[in-house]
């Protein structure tokens, strides 16, 4: 048996809108609007009856699985412009209390006082997420979900503690729930 396309369909809620140029998807919801350029990938899109299609024809194995991935996206730039993502992150602490705080115009996160350190460590806010610090936990929101989960990527990272065992030194900030 031979096959020779595959498609993936995507529906597009009613409070969405979606627009094609080429390769490059463009969505617009309730919580904002997303680009995404998807000319990387050797798929195409149509758009037809509020139904995006996504295929290749003849497609080898990696073309086979770049279908999924490229309606994969399309379905998160839409769940992200509808209800958007959120990543909490529990901070963790034995004996010093970590002093965290947000720097919204350097697009940084300080995290200071970890394990008693003197120089604070910083992780890099990605895109336009907002960050709110609570006593013990840290939300990351936004309607990108690349830029959410990287950034919460990031504040895990800066907190890795190395060349110490990692059972006894529970120290750090780490993602809780993503939703």
């Amino acid at each position: 048996m031979v096959m020779n396309s595959v498609e993936r369909t995507v529906e597009i809620p009613p409070e969405v809108n979606l627009e094609l140029a080429g390769r490059i998807v463009k969505v617009t919801g309730p919580k904002g609007t997303l680009l995404e350029d998807l000319s990387h990938l050797p798929v195409s899109l149509t758009l037809k009856d509020r139904r995006l299609t996504v295929g290749v024809t003849w497609p080898r194995k990696k073309e086979y699985a770049m279908v999924g991935t490229a309606a994969a996206h399309v379905r998160n730039m839409i769940r992200g412009v509808t209800q958007g993502f959120r990543y909490k992150l529990k901070v963790v602490h034995a004996h010093f209390p970590m002093n965290i705080k947000v720097n919204q115009e350097k697009r940084v996160l300080l995290i200071e006082n970890f394990t008693g350190e003197k120089s604070p460590r910083t992780a890099r806010l990605v895109g336009d997420v907002s960050v709110k610090v609570s006593e013990d936990e840290i939300t990351v929101e936004g309607i990108n979900l690349r830029d959410v989960s990287q950034t919460a990527a990031n504040i895990e990272a800066a907190t890795k503690i190395k060349d110490k065992d990692q059972r006894v030194f529970l120290d750090g900030i780490y993602i809780s729930e993503k939703t």
